[in-house]
């Protein structure tokens, strides 16, 4: 789930060979391997991850092919860098031709694309899904001038997963971490470390996942509607700051440098608590002594904030038909039976993949509702689907990763001793900086 910075991917793109699109080249797509099929009947997608996006994909394909005869679908591993840097190249180049059928995009990154590039994407407005079967949130990342470009799929959803064990020789249980406000979280977790030597919190200092799901679960960002840098006189940003660097100084949160340190933190019982994507649930399960010890709840909310709630995302990816597709109606037809429309589907995929729906009506089902035992009998599923639907619109920006990181730059910065005053000028002028480039 971590991912470079998207601009880092983009110049590293324009040195590429033109000739990627069109031949020549000694790329893998070079020679027209991934590229969109001519057969009336076999769809060709990029995609990343063999054991969630992929595998996920095999199995729609697999049961499209049960009720479509003759029906083929060649699956590329291609990286999430790799899927964005040929697109550029190819869009930079005026040539699609190489370009699969359906090509896997992440959220964070793709209005960059769709807004650069809008020829390269199918208008899929009108492919037949019920748009209303998906958060208005997750739709909004594929989304322009109010035409659907994207399947949703990856569910980014946050939560805040908490060992109970800990909590309970604090003299806290889960209810008490439910629907609460950071200013609430911080005391409980003062009081956590002092009675147990535990983090109630993890975080990176070179991250800045924490920070940017607290501001957009405000409904916020840190830039303006007209997509300017918005940090410097943004009262939701800076209460934002000032909650996580209070966090920070009062020993609620254990700062580390990356994320092998992240992860280490909680196998080895230093954090007793995540706030991050659901997509945490994979490291989490992978502790076998830790079974039965996690549950999860809502986030805290921001103080202050009139449009703070208790919900937020982080990550997540959709489908995209390229401008490259010989046969749209069958691409479509096969997204929208599958991961558009089938209760079905994402039920045989959550085992597999534990992959978390973006489609609603799935939450409902009898699989997403089971009992999980790692997390004491919580039907985690379910309930992650459910905290899909309550997350807020925020401002999207193409310098989503540039934001994030002039931000956390300036909370190490003022945790430093830099005065916030000046940390965020700072942050302020590089974003704005960044954007120009």
């Amino acid at each position: 789930m971590k991912k470079k910075l998207l601009s880092v991917l983009l110049a590293s793109a324009m040195v590429l060979s033109l000739a990627a699109c069109g031949g020549g080249s000694d790329d893998s797509s070079s020679d027209g391997e991934g590229a969109s099929s001519g057969d009336s009947n076999k769809l060709t997608v990029w995609a990343w991850d063999q054991t969630f996006n992929i595998k996920a994909m095999q199995m729609a394909g697999d049961m499209y092919a049960e009720d479509h005869e003759g029906f083929e679908l060649e699956v590329i591993e291609t990286s999430s860098d790799d899927c964005q840097t040929k697109l550029t190249t190819c869009a930079n180049a005026g040539d699609y031709s190489t370009m699969p059928d359906i090509v896997l995009m992440q959220d964070n990154s793709y209005q960059k694309f769709l807004k650069s590039y809008p020829d390269a994407f199918v208008d899929l407005t009108d492919c037949g899904i019920n748009w209303d079967d998906f958060a208005a949130l997750k739709q909004s990342y594929s989304m322009l001038d109010d035409k659907h470009y994207g399947v949703p799929y990856d569910n980014g959803v946050c939560a805040a997963f908490y060992r109970t064990d800990v909590l309970e020789q604090a003299g806290y249980t889960i209810e008490d971490l439910t629907d609460i406000t950071w200013s609430r979280f911080i005391e409980i977790g003062q009081d956590v470390h002092e009675k147990t030597g535990k983090y109630l919190l993890t975080s990176e200092s070179t991250g800045g996942d924490t920070i940017m799901l607290m501001i957009q679960s405000c409904g916020a960002n840190f830039v303006n509607e007209d997509g300017e840098a918005y940090i410097v006189g943004n009262d939701v940003a800076e209460k934002c700051i000032d909650i996580y660097t209070e966090m920070i100084e009062k020993d609620v949160v254990k700062l580390v440098n990356n994320w092998d340190e992240y992860i280490a933190t909680v196998t080895n019982g230093e954090a007793a608590g995540i706030v991050n994507g659901n997509w945490m649930n994979a490291t989490l399960t992978g502790i076998e002594d830790q079974k039965g010890l996690w549950q999860i709840t809502t986030l805290p909310a921001v103080d202050g904030v009139d449009t703070a709630t208790h919900y937020a995302n982080n990550g997540g990816s959709s489908w995209y038909i390229t401008a490259n597709c010989k046969n749209v109606d069958l691409a479509m037809d096969f997204l929208t039976s599958t991961f558009g429309s089938s209760t079905e589907f994402y039920d045989a995929i959550l085992p597999e993949t534990s992959g978390i729906a973006c489609y609603l009506p799935a939450g409902e089902s009898e699989v997403y509702n089971e009992p999980v035992e790692f997390y004491g009998g919580q039907a985690i599923y379910s309930t992650l689907v459910e905290y899909s639907s309550h997350i807020p619109e925020f401002t999207k920006t193409p310098f989503h990763y540039e934001a994030r990181e002039a931000v956390n730059t300036a909370i190490i910065n003022i945790t430093n001793g830099t005065s916030k005053e000046d940390a965020l000028q700072e942050a302020q002028e590089t974003l704005e900086f960044k954007m120009t480039e």
